[in-house]
């Protein structure tokens, strides 16, 4: 079984392009990219993180 690659915050934000208070208000508005929190730490799957890249591609026929 493979381990799911944890990222923090500030690298999905680098990751993705979007600020930190961004995905603040994501979590805060229930909506965005899926995270697990413990504690105070918040913490992003790399795999949700590509997941939702993915979804908001825009391509050209």
């Amino acid at each position: 079984m493979k381990k799911p690659m944890w990222l923090s915050e500030k690298e999905v934000a680098h990751m993705t392009g979007r600020a930190e208070q961004t995905l603040r208000n994501d979590r805060c508005n229930r909506r965005g990219i899926p995270y697990c929190k413990i504690g105070r730490s918040v913490r992003y799957r790399l795999e949700d993180v590509v997941y939702f890249m993915e979804a908001s591609k825009i391509t050209f026929n």
